[in-house]
């Protein structure tokens, strides 16, 4: 297996992944797959072969990406790595590729002394990545509720 920057030719194959993670991963169109690489920092695929097995893509503060809850992170901390999405495919999943992946982005972040920010669906409840957020030293540091749903913002010091 090989961990390599993702491309614009990945696209696909990044859509199909975070369609698979739904409805944890936010659903996203392939163009705004491709704006997310655009205002990427850090986003890097985990390959077998030709074949992507994970995926994360992480943001510094300030972009232009209009998520509530990156927009929720760039109103209460100055730096950050922010975690935008991280998924694996469900074949691939339980395989330590998501701490893989994750390894990577902490790394990135101690380069930078950025603390690692992300947000984990509460409702509908996503236990199985709050378990993996927290296991990867990632502590609560707010709820946000929108219309239908509530995430937990995690924060991971470097």
């Amino acid at each position: 297996m090989i961990i390599r920057e993702l491309e614009n030719s990945d696209i696909p194959a990044i859509w199909k992944i975070n369609e698979e993670g739904l409805p944890g991963t936010g659903k996203v169109s392939e163009d705004e797959i491709a704006n997310l690489l655009n205002y990427s920092e850090l986003s890097l695929g985990a390959f077998d072969e030709n074949e992507l097995l994970g995926i994360v893509i992480c943001l510094l503060p300030r972009t232009e990406y209009g998520s509530l809850n990156y927009a929720w992170f760039n109103k209460n901390y100055q730096d950050f790595l922010y975690v935008d999405r991280v998924a694996v495919t469900t074949n691939s999943r339980n395989k330590k590729i998501g701490s893989l992946l994750y390894e990577k982005v902490i790394a990135h972040a101690q380069k930078l002394e950025y603390p690692v920010a992300a947000e984990v669906s509460l409702k509908p409840p996503n236990p199985d990545s709050i378990r993996f957020h927290k296991r990867h030293g990632f502590a609560e540091v707010g709820v946000l509720h929108h219309e239908k749903k509530s995430v937990t913002m995690m924060l991971r010091n470097s």
